[in-house]
């Protein structure tokens, strides 16, 4: 084993340039398909339709209220003076956004984060959805999409980084990993 390890190792280092061009294209291929699916996000200041939609919300505690994006932001950057806020859009039947919700989480414990609940159903459903998952997550419950598309998010997971002036930043949709979401929140500054 150890001989066949060696090979592969001398095989490695001949053929660097050939691994770093297929990583480069890789990166490439990847950050187009990210370009593609973001598209339609509106980067910069948020738009007021998304700003002023009045929609059921779901606080860590569970308790639901009825708010908007521009009173949530501005209690969360109260909370947090100077400091990004991530975005996130889910929905309870997307299986990536399972897969990442650990990963939010995390980053949710370490930075202000709401979350919008896309086409997941009215807000006791979202409330149940996120208690028996274990998350206590700052939710705007977002039935019929009509933030998500004010947005331009189409599909589901997304994330994206709101600066303390209200500029959206770094939008993604699809999988990602925890450095690559605070990446995103450190780059926003």
């Amino acid at each position: 084993m150890s001989e066949r390890l060696r090979r592969w190792a001398a095989g490695l280092r001949r053929d660097w340039r050939r691994h770093l061009g297929t990583l480069a294209l890789f990166a490439t291929v990847l950050l187009a398909v990210q370009a593609w699916q973001t598209r339609h996000v509106t980067g910069g200041p948020l738009p007021a339709a998304a700003l002023d939609a009045p929609l059921p919300v779901l606080d860590a505690t569970g308790a639901l209220r009825q708010s908007s994006l521009r009173a949530e932001l501005a209690a969360l950057q109260r909370a947090h003076p100077g400091q990004n806020v991530g975005l996130y859009v889910w929905a309870d039947w997307c299986p990536i956004c399972k897969t990442i919700q650990g990963t939010v989480d995390g980053v949710a414990a370490d930075h202000p984060v709401i979350t919008v609940a896309m086409q997941s159903g009215p807000p006791a459903a979202v409330g149940r959805y996120l208690q028996t998952r274990g998350l206590a997550w700052h939710t705007l419950v977002d039935p019929r999409s009509q933030l998500s598309r004010a947005l331009g998010f189409g599909a589901v997971p997304a994330f994206a980084v709101i600066t303390p002036q209200g500029e959206l930043r770094w939008p993604t949709v699809g999988l990602t990993s925890g450095w690559g979401l605070r990446l995103r929140l450190w780059l926003a500054r």
